[in-house]
């Protein structure tokens, strides 16, 4: 029997002054309620209780039990309602980690918004390349982009990712235009380098996925700075579409192998599969579903 079980019969005797009385208050036999002291007090190997045929009173031990307990149960208390609470209303803090590319692709206004409609909810974001394990890193819900190898995780596909190979007109007017992904290995490349990884843009050609290995001239570990280098015509990058989209209306990026492109890439959600997740990332996990573009 749980110990918090025997406690709570102990004060209900010490309460009502009657092992009678105390089995009514909590629905149960007074033998059950007898049993449940004489647990107690074997557990601890003092007696709780003076019994005579007409009253229960407390011993010293029984006292102090009685004084230190109550504080430990309420807090108990308390602690189980605000888990049950967490189970069926979003609060809590959840720790999300998330590619370096999907910041210029709108993410940072995705999640604000999943914050001011669950103002409970507080947030860790860690902005990594590099893919961090769920369980050593203590990480709630992983965004990744691409295959997921991974297979002991819970993986839903969230949004298309658009993807563009641009340079400026200036760049292509001095070095030309590839006509096929391999032309690249001749050119400046702008790379955002992925938690070390070497440099291999992904393609594909009639159905078939392939890569490109390359010397990056620019290597970076964040795709922020890629789409200014561009557009001061240092080289080719390889970028989500919607941070260059302005740039790409406006006629300052081209954009080229566009037949090469992959197009069924992918934004995944990743997240260990538990018995019981937290309101608070299925809440997150249903914003993202209908909120990534």
């Amino acid at each position: 029997m749980d110990s918090l079980d025997l406690i709570q019969a102990f004060r209900e005797v010490a309460r009502r002054g009657s092992f009678s009385a105390a089995a009514r208050a909590l629905d149960m036999s007074p033998a059950n309620v007898s049993k449940y002291v004489a647990q107690l007090e074997q557990r601890f190997g003092v007696r709780l209780f003076h019994r005579t045929t007409r009253k229960v009173s407390l011993t010293d031990a029984g006292q102090l039990l009685y004084d230190r307990s109550g504080p430990v149960l309420e807090l108990v208390q308390m602690t189980t309602s605000e888990l049950m609470e967490r189970a069926t209303r979003p609060s809590g803090r959840l720790t999300v980690t998330a590619p370096h590319a999907l910041v210029p692709a709108g993410l940072p206004a995705v999640l604000g918004r999943y914050l001011e409609r669950y103002p409970e909810v507080s947030l860790n974001l860690v902005l990594s390349n590099r893919m961090l394990d769920l369980v050593e890193d203590g990480v709630d819900l992983a965004l990744r982009v691409g295959p997921i190898p991974d297979q002991n995780v819970i993986v839903r596909r969230l949004a298309r990712l658009d993807r563009v190979v641009v340079a400026s007109p200036a760049y292509w007017h001095a070095h030309g235009q590839p006509q096929h992904p391999r032309d690249l290995a001749g050119h400046r490349i702008l790379n955002v380098n992925r938690g070390g990884e070497p440099a291999r843009w992904p393609f594909v050609e009639r159905g078939r996925p392939f890569e490109v290995p390359l010397q990056p001239h620019v290597d970076v570990n964040d795709v922020a700075p890629l789409t200014t280098l561009a557009l001061m015509d240092l080289g080719v990058i390889y970028v989500a579409r919607s941070p260059v989209q302005e740039a790409l209306e406006r006629g300052q990026l081209v954009p080229v192998l566009d037949a090469f492109v992959p197009q069924d890439f992918w934004v995944y959600a990743a997240y260990m599969q538990r018995r019981h997740n937290s309101a608070a990332l299925m809440a997150l996990l249903a914003h993202l579903e209908s909120e990534m573009p």
